[in-house]
């Protein structure tokens, strides 16, 4: 998994976020826990044998495992992305209240 860059930091002067991508951000961030969840159980995997990728399968195992928690997220997951989304608009929404900046 590759982490991901910063997110500059909020001003009050920034346009809030739209609804649909806070669900975006919030589905992100669950495949990216459901990828370090599904992580250690492709790890131990015995890639010999004539069905094996080996040093192949080893490479391409990462890109796997993000596709994978990234279904996961989108079919609902572990059902993170739904708390996740609620406390960043409740934390704009409060951000929006406390500098009174009620622009949409």
């Amino acid at each position: 998994m590759t982490p991901l860059p910063a997110a500059p930091a909020p001003t009050p002067a920034r346009a809030p976020a739209r609804d649909a991508d806070l669900r975006r951000a919030a589905r992100d961030f669950e495949a990216q826990a459901l990828g370090a969840l599904l992580n250690p159980m492709f790890e131990g995997l015995d890639t010999s044998g004539p069905f094996g990728g080996g040093a192949a399968e080893a490479q391409w195992r990462p890109m796997l495992v993000e596709a994978i928690a990234r279904d996961l997220a989108r079919a609902g997951g572990l059902g993170l992305a739904a708390s996740v989304g609620r406390e960043m608009l409740r934390l704009q929404e409060s951000r929006l209240t406390t500098t009174g900046d009620r622009e949409r």
